[in-house]
């Protein structure tokens, strides 16, 4: 026997009949109010530990967390001299002054794997859907370090929306961090919702795992969403994490942690995830008041100096992972709200910054019925072209362009009387392109089609076309390319990416046998 070994069974011993100090793994409340305490004691407490207050139940973690009852757990936030801070996670009203708190070792976990497919979870991965507790569960760190520029590759996957004005012009790719900004009710969460639903066309091998997380919305808001998506078929691969607003301000922070935690299970195992976070400004608001009652300094809108490190740390966890990692993925749509379109707020600001590029909707679209209200001029996608397919690279190059310049003749055709035939020609076919990418709320749509649409109207098929009836003939069009006449067309462009000449050739000769067959929209 070695002598380390000996050392090994000594050391053990000498522990079963000294139990650590109580002075530095036992202390005791001293003030309790609004979900935080100051507790006296554990000097041995490190950041972000779990600690177990006396009330509790004699469950371990792992079962209370579980089954969400009995226990009642701490979070540290803070480490002072004189003691520590904590937030209760759960009714505060359980805690009392004198208290004893006892350290637990851990730092907070939660669970996933496959079984939370389908199913709702609270901010610290507890089912509250009825369908009862998960059975074997891997528990994953919420707080976790990102992973390195050696162990990541390049974006060049992309991850279909459904929406014809993203896909085309602000491509995402798997991996990306993508903002989706924009003031109230203007259309963010229905793009984030659109995007779920649209990977259920994608093959199951290869099909992103969704996880939506809630933070600080309503009730009745959170279980439309869930219903939506059930409706689509959608929910099977997806995992909802619900903070509500009735939720403690603790668990509103933690919501988007433990979010990301529970996809980079998945990520870790080499499949691809899509995280959106609805919304951050919410989770912002809500470390604000955690850390004002933490008594830490308030700095520019009484947000705490480290606001910028909470989303950054969040949302730097967005990777695509090297082969020797796996080659897993996780995407992020971070969610923002803003105040009178005003993107040049400290939270937006510092969101905007992280990200690798952004959706900016407006009101000012979204009240003139264009829908999704995006802002061509102020949104960019600085990864994703890399990642867009090729079909749509090559019908879509221009078209971010021409729409912006349309804008402008928009605004200067209200000033002018007399326009001359090319501007007029110009503002018209801005007009019609601005209806062919319109699309209804849950709709997505196939990439063929989007490819074949947007081929037929930057080639001046509708052109002829009054401006009031171009969403019926991009119906009409969808209809007779999948009645037989172009279903190749659309499985080609699905199965390879590419849009061949050969192709083009099929779609030019649908496009005339289309204009015979459907002469009343061209009067």
């Amino acid at each position: 026997m070695s002598n380390n070994t000996i050392v090994e069974k000594i050391v053990k011993e000498i522990e079963k009949y000294q139990p650590k100090s109580e002075s530095t793994h036992v202390g005791r409340v001293t003030a309790v109010g609004d979900g935080v305490v100051a507790i006296d004691g554990l000097s041995n407490a490190v950041m972000s530990e779990i600690v177990e207050f006396e009330e509790s139940s004699k469950k371990s973690l792992k079962e209370s967390m579980q089954s969400g009852e009995g226990a009642l757990y701490g979070l540290l936030l803070n480490l002072e001299e004189d003691g520590v801070r904590a937030v209760v996670l759960g009714d505060s009203a359980r805690v009392s002054e004198g208290m004893l708190v006892k350290s637990t070792g851990k730092v907070l976990s939660v669970p996933s794997g496959e079984e939370l497919l389908g199913r709702v979870v609270n901010a610290l991965g507890e089912p509250i859907d009825g369908k009862g507790p998960f059975k074997k569960p891997t528990y994953m760190s919420v707080e976790r370090e990102a992973y390195g520029v050696i162990d990541r590759k390049s974006v060049t996957v992309p991850l279909q929306t459904g929406i014809k004005a993203i896909d085309a012009m602000i491509p995402i790719g798997r991996g990306q961090r993508e903002l989706i900004i924009g003031d109230r009710s203007t259309g963010k969460t229905t793009i984030a919702i659109d995007t779920i639903i649209n990977q259920k066309y994608e093959p199951e091998e290869s099909r992103p795992i969704c996880v939506y997380i809630a933070i600080g919305q309503k009730e009745s808001k959170t279980a439309r969403i869930v219903q939506q998506l059930k409706d689509n078929d959608a929910f099977s691969y997806t995992i909802v994490v619900d903070a509500p607003a009735s939720a403690p301000a603790a668990l509103q922070y933690l919501a988007p942690f433990s979010g990301v935690a529970i996809g980079e299970y998945f990520m870790d195992r080499g499949k691809d995830v899509l995280v959106v976070y609805d919304d951050l400004s919410k989770q912002a608001v809500a470390y604000r008041q955690l850390s004002l009652l933490l008594r830490r300094p308030p700095g520019r809108e009484a947000y705490p100096g480290d606001v910028f490190y909470l989303h950054s740390r969040l949302l730097e966890r967005s990777a695509r992972l090297s082969d020797a990692k796996g080659g897993g993925s996780l995407t992020a749509l971070p969610i923002i709200e803003t105040q009178d379109g005003d993107i040049s707020g400290y939270i937006p600001t510092n969101v905007i910054s992280i990200t690798d590029g952004q959706i900016f909707l407006t009101a000012e679209l979204y009240n003139k019925g264009i829908r999704p209200a995006i802002d061509v001029g102020a949104s960019v996608s600085r990864v994703g072209s890399s990642a867009q397919k090729k079909a749509m690279k090559a019908v879509a190059g221009t078209l971010k362009l021409e729409l912006a310049q349309f804008r402008e003749l928009e605004a200067f055709m209200q000033f002018a009387q007399d326009l001359d035939k090319a501007t007029a020609e110009r503002i018209g076919s801005g007009q019609r392109m601005v209806e062919i990418l319109k699309q209804k709320n849950g709709e997505p749509m196939l990439v063929g089609r989007q490819v074949a649409v947007i081929y037929a109207a930057t080639n001046k098929l509708f052109a002829d076309v009054p401006v009031a009836k171009i969403r019926e003939a991009e119906a009409r069009w969808i209809r007779f390319l999948d009645g037989g006449y172009g279903q190749k067309v659309l499985l080609e462009i699905r199965n390879t990416g590419n849009l061949t000449d050969e192709t083009k050739k099929d779609i030019d000769k649908a496009m005339v046998e289309f204009k015979k067959v459907h002469k009343d929209l061209f009067a």
